[in-house]
């Protein structure tokens, strides 16, 4: 029963690590850039100098654009579409193909909402801007039918990521502000994938060719189990940023935003498990951890006015993602129970945007993003099936009164088609293979409110 053994303790390995993969994510990896409608509907080209309240979490050195106590509400619709082809089978014996369709579409349309407010200080503290903002940087999820081919890799996988950030501006001088924030951050996992015990028992008997033998009682897909995984934990990060505005035409911007490294703790539940197995401590409900680490996150954002009323604006942000290498899994006693690679590397995000102003009451934008991926061939797996993306949106907004505006964004993005070659690997508890493509898009639509007083 040694690879029954191996199948049971690299379980919450398995289930934890699947947390980093998650994603009806409206960005490369698991991350998201929906704080704000304005920057949704150019792609979120200038993020870093807006005259936006969800600079206090993007760059609090930006927060000096606004002169009034502001407060911001945006709310964003993702609705990732993807569609998987291939198959797999047992023990990489291909006379013994998996069973299951295609999972059905893994992403269900999710609101994203997110809410600054800052407050410029006056008197004594003139030039001194304070700000908060809640919102959620990474996460979202995919749910595939229960009876998928690629059930036992992933089923259901719902990360989330709620921040509380307060940030703090000072106005050096015309032109030059400085900023910084702290960051307390919430992050939940709820994972959920099948287990062959039927492939774990006849594995595990001595002769791992029994599997294929029709006369032996256990026999693969027939004795499918599942477990469920849900951790959480708190942690704390910074985020600090400059903005030089060497003119009224130019503004440049950039911001840090660190690591915050999770402790995760929670439970691991089997359900399904044999007869046979069952009086095995193995295979019992228990606690474990692991460390999640959400990555840094550098941006430089450049806007350039050639008239009064037309603005063209630029981004460049690094993900750095290669912070995910591994993730070591323990047991509440301290026993290491593994360790999962998923070699992530660092990320490249540009985009190219502008925005005209109809009116001084109605302003049109638009913009294009080039978003690459942090994943790998060798490494993807159908948690979040990612790639490169291709971003196209268009957004307007509407200065109601000098105290109110509304916004509304939408965005198109067209995914390279990824592929998954995943082998079977004992070791980490998977004894099928999986291969095949997908292919999906995702759109968003968002709107939101802001008002001044």
């Amino acid at each position: 029963m040694r690879n029954t053994l191996t199948l049971r303790t690299s379980a919450l390995a398995l289930a934890v690590v699947g947390t980093l993969f998650v994603g009806q994510a409206a960005a490369s990896g698991f991350q998201l850039r929906e704080q704000s409608v304005k920057n949704l509907g150019k792609s979120s080209a200038g993020s870093m100098v807006g005259k936006d309240a969800a600079v206090v979490s993007l760059n609090p050195a930006a927060m000096v654009n606004l002169d009034k106590n502001t407060f911001q509400s945006d709310l964003t619709m993702i609705d990732l579409n993807a569609k998987f082809t291939g198959g797999g089978s047992i023990l990489g014996n291909p006379g013994a193909p998996l069973s299951g369709g295609n999972g059905g579409d893994p992403g269900d349309p999710t609101l994203v909402p997110n809410m600054a407010a800052v407050f410029p200080m006056h008197g004594g503290l003139e030039g001194l801007t304070l700000g908060v903002a809640v919102g959620a940087p990474f996460g979202l999820a995919t749910d595939y039918d229960k009876n998928w081919v690629g059930r036992y890799r992933a089923l259901k996988s719902d990360v989330k990521t709620v921040d509380l950030t307060l940030s703090a501006a000072l106005k050096l001088s015309d032109g030059v502000s400085i900023g910084a924030g702290v960051i307390y951050e919430r992050a939940t996992v709820t994972l959920s994938k099948a287990i062959d015990f039927g492939t774990a028992i006849c594995a595990g008997s001595g002769n791992p060719m029994n599997c294929f033998n029709p006369a032996y009682p256990f026999k693969p897909q027939t004795m499918d189990g599942g477990f469920t995984v849900k951790g959480s934990n708190n942690a704390v990060g910074y985020v600090v940023g400059v903005q030089l505005a060497p003119t009224d035409k130019l503004a440049i911007g950039f911001s840090y935003r660190s690591e915050i490294n999770h402790q995760l703790s929670g439970t691991l539940d089997f359900e399904g498990v044999p007869a046979l197995l069952g009086a095995d401590p193995r295979f019992k409900d228990g606690d474990g951890g692991a460390r999640l680490v959400t990555p840094s996150v550098a941006t430089v954002s450049i806007k350039y006015g050639f008239t009064d009323n037309f603005r063209v604006l630029a981004d460049f942000q690094r993900t750095g993602w290669s912070s995910l290498q591994d993730v070591t899994i323990k047991r509440t006693s301290g026993t290491v129970v593994g360790s999962e690679p998923f070699q992530w590397g660092n990320s490249n995000f540009m985009s190219l945007g502008a925005e005209y102003d109809i009116s001084p009451a109605f302003t049109l934008r638009g913009g294009i993003g080039s978003d690459k991926t942090p994943t790998n061939d060798q490494h993807r797996t159908p948690r979040l099936p990612d790639n490169d993306r291709t971003l196209y949106s268009i957004g307007a907004s509407w200065n109601v009164s000098d105290n109110l505006s509304l916004d509304a964004g939408y965005q198109h993005i067209t995914i390279k088609s990824p592929t998954v070659n995943l082998p079977v690997d004992v070791a980490t508890g998977n004894t099928s293979t999986l291969a095949g493509k997908f292919s999906g898009y995702a759109n968003l639509v968002g709107v939101s409110m802001q008002y001044r007083f």
